[in-house]
């Protein structure tokens, strides 16, 4: 079965985090929160519409869980 999540326009910087491992120069990702999981996107990349990874909650958990083993 394949998990189904809304993608709302990213434009919108309202909601998104980084990580408090994030480094000086800003190289690290961003992260929002939606119904069903989670967009991802570039942090140095300030574009109107940046490229954005939309993962289900599945797939942010097995993401993070191979980064973290």
């Amino acid at each position: 079965m394949t998990d189904t999540i809304s993608r709302p326009s990213p434009r919108n910087r309202k909601d998104w985090f980084t990580s408090s491992y994030s480094n000086a120069t800003g190289s690290c990702v961003e992260v929002k929160l939606i119904a069903g999981g989670v967009l991802v996107r570039d942090s140095k990349d300030r574009r109107a519409e940046p490229p954005v990874i939309a993962l289900s909650a599945n797939g942010w958990t097995s993401f993070l869980r191979a980064v973290l083993q």
